[in-house]
């Protein structure tokens, strides 16, 4: 079983790491140009899209789960309907966003504090990100239908690939063009398309006999879709909590000025090396989950979920250590300036403690998703955000400054392992 289980994580882990890689070069990049507003543009115009983007993550997660579970009972149509079903919910999303590009870009930053110069770059990194939604949303179905589809290859290539060509475009547009953090926005955009132009590749090499027979009436199928839509639509909420209470993080960052919000952005870095290493043994569950309850092997779901744990505590507990040993060095990565070193030092203390407990709730997410249990998902993650992270903040704001942002965001991440173990004691035996 662990064989199993390291065969999809290794490549899920790679295939992640090679985000917040990206994530962390454009950082880098824009990190050592004069100015910290620059950083600052990146910051607030990442924190918009990942407030879009991360809210649409159903378009994989859902796939995963749903593709999974049919691959496990053999349903050959089911799995080439929940693809398609994806794919053309993805575009929908994609052409509505384009077309209220400039609403959403007006309340966005209605809503979010910054400085006026942070503000102009950043609705001009906005103006341009933009217009890579569909590709990014369309990869989101084909990444999550090839993972439930038991394999962590074809994503690895596409992560790989998507992101080299990022580092690559957005390095020729900041370096050697000067269009700063435009340079990054660009980069995004071409290296999107360029993933989507393989993913589909990638599909119709390997997968082309499972849509042979596709009968396009069955995809609005009434029971089918509906329940394609129900899971979604509670990954969706469950997803724009998680997003707001992050998006509200950047915006509170902001508010204790430019320093502040650049160190809160570099450290928020290793968390987010942190969410995609584990992530690796979190979609394993998804698909593996999702693979035993199709085939109705509880024995084996419940096998792999202990095994999941072990691998998951391993792995923070290395984690924790090599930021606890090499803090200096990491930050030093990101950013050459002395004082924003010397301030990161100051919270650094909340990223070294988090890999010994986010693990937890990664992994119930990805056990959840893969057993399609969307709606314990929604209910934990309206809890934790409602009742656990913004009463801890506000409560402590006045009182501790910054290090009240990071208090409520560790307790915001043990709060969602406490509520999804608590509710995975009820629910595992009702899944197969």
């Amino acid at each position: 079983m662990n064989k199993k289980i390291l065969k999809l994580a290794i490549p899920n882990i790679l295939s992640n790491l090679t985000i917040p890689l990206l994530s962390s070069v454009d950082t880098a990049l824009v990190g050592h140009l004069d100015g910290l507003h620059y950083l600052g543009a990146i910051a607030v115009g990442g924190m918009i899209f990942n407030f879009i983007y991360w809210g649409f993550g159903f378009l994989r997660m859902g796939t995963t789960g749903l593709t999974a579970q049919a691959f496990g009972n053999d349903d050959k149509a089911n799995i080439s309907l929940v693809f398609t079903r994806a794919i053309l919910l993805a575009m929908l999303i994609s052409f509505i966003l384009i077309v209220l590009q400039k609403p959403i870009s007006l309340l966005a930053f209605y809503l979010i504090k910054a400085s006026p110069e942070v503000e102009v770059f950043a609705q001009s990194y906005y103006n341009i990100r933009i217009w890579a939604a569909p590709a990014t949303l369309m990869l989101y179905a084909i990444h999550g239908w090839f993972l439930g589809m038991q394999n962590a290859k074809y994503p690895l290539i596409l992560a790989i690939a998507v992101n080299l060509g990022n580092i690559g475009f957005s390095v020729f547009f900041v370096k050697v063009l000067h269009l700063n953090s435009d340079g990054v926005a660009l980069g995004t955009v071409c290296a999107q398309y360029m993933g989507l132009v393989l993913g589909f590749f990638l599909l119709l090499k390997k997968y082309r006999a499972s849509f042979k027979k596709l009968i396009f009436s069955q995809i609005v199928k009434g029971d089918e879709l509906k329940r394609f839509l129900s899971l979604n639509s509670d990954i969706f909420i469950r997803t724009l909590c998680l997003v707001f209470v992050f998006t509200y993080f950047t915006a509170e960052s902001a508010k204790f000025g430019d320093e502040i919000l650049a160190v809160n952005t570099i450290l928020m870095q290793f968390w987010t090396i942190l969410a995609y290493g584990i992530d690796g043994f979190a979609f394993a569950a998804e698909s593996l989950v999702g693979l035993y309850i199709g085939k109705k092997e509880q024995a084996n779901m419940r096998q792999v979920i202990k095994l999941l744990f072990l691998w998951t505590i391993g792995l923070g507990l290395a984690i924790a250590l090599v930021y606890w040993q090499f803090d200096e060095a990491l930050l030093s990565l990101f950013t050459d300036k002395t004082g924003i070193i010397v301030l990161a030092g100051q919270f650094i203390i909340w990223t070294i403690l988090a890999p010994l407990v986010n693990g937890f709730c990664f992994i119930w997410d990805g056990i959840f998703l893969g057993a399609t249990d969307t709606k314990s998902l929604r209910n934990s993650m309206l809890i934790c955000t409602f009742l656990v992270f913004l009463p801890i903040y506000h409560f402590t704001a006045s009182d501790l400054g910054n290090n009240s942002l990071w208090i409520a965001m560790f307790v915001f991440m043990i709060s969602r392992g406490i509520t999804l173990s608590f509710i995975a004691w009820k629910q595992i035996p009702k899944w197969t």
